[in-house]
């Protein structure tokens, strides 16, 4: 199984969100073409409802521990409610900050 399945099956049985995008963006990183390093999620969950920012990313990085501690290097997190994800993005998915590091060749 890939990584980016490994979250998505994950998140989907812990928080039953009405929507949920996992995205390898590990092709903007410094890394080996193929590789699973750097992700996205975007997840709208009811389960969100009345918590903190911090709390609801405390959850998902408890929940991943696993894939984070061996697997993951970077994990951009998006989390909504239903209200939320209707009043801000509903038509516009969040963009992940460019890649900063590494000595990829642009030539």
């Amino acid at each position: 199984m890939t990584v980016e399945a490994e979250i998505e099956q994950k998140l989907l049985s812990a928080f039953s969100p009405m929507h949920l995008d996992v995205i390898n963006e590990s092709h903007q990183h410094n890394v080996a073409p193929g590789s699973e390093s750097h992700f996205k999620v975007i997840i709208v969950s009811d389960d969100f409802i009345g918590e903190r920012l911090i709390k609801r990313h405390r959850a998902i990085n408890s929940l991943l521990s696993h894939e984070l501690a061996e697997k993951i290097h970077a994990l951009a997190l998006h989390t909504y409610t239903q209200d939320e994800w209707q009043k801000y993005y509903a038509d516009n998915t969040p963009l992940s900050p460019k890649c900063l590091g590494g000595g990829k060749n642009s030539s």
